[in-house]
């Protein structure tokens, strides 16, 4: 299976919609902190921390399938399980568990792409092939 990582999130009052339950761009705020908490943790800090490959801003998600099994509401503690289930030569598929205890709330597998700054505009950013001294850290 490799190297997969937790994150716990407590679910705030701000998190839900006016029915109490949370709402779907939240999920997908708690996803993408558990993107870069797996690589986090894996020792690859990417953006302006550094890591084995200085200059990577950013962790670009390419797609996104989500699959929502049960709700979630304020005052619950949520755990979302994260590992890369595949590398791929300019991408990598990254899939989350979320649950409440032993409930499944969401399952999401995700394909994205590491980027750097462009050379030649700094403003602008451009997709690299996937660091081999990345894979190997988080495999």
């Amino acid at each position: 299976m490799g190297k997969f990582t937790t994150l716990s999130v407590d679910v705030a009052t701000g998190d839900c919609d006016p029915s109490g339950y949370v709402q779907s761009p939240r999920t997908q705020s708690w996803l993408d902190s558990a993107c870069r908490h797996f690589f986090e943790s894996c020792g690859v800090l990417p953006g302006r921390d550094g890591g084995p490959l200085p200059g990577i801003v950013d962790l670009s998600l390419l797609e996104q399938h989500a699959r929502f099994v049960n709700r979630a509401t304020y005052g619950e503690r949520l755990t979302i399980t994260t590992r890369v289930r595949e590398w791929r030569p300019d991408t990598f598929v990254q899939v989350h568990v979320v649950t409440r205890g032993e409930d499944l709330i969401c399952e999401s597998t995700e394909t994205r792409i590491f980027c750097v700054r462009d050379a030649q505009d700094r403003r602008k950013i451009r997709a690299i092939p996937v660091p081999e001294d990345i894979r190997r850290r988080c495999e």
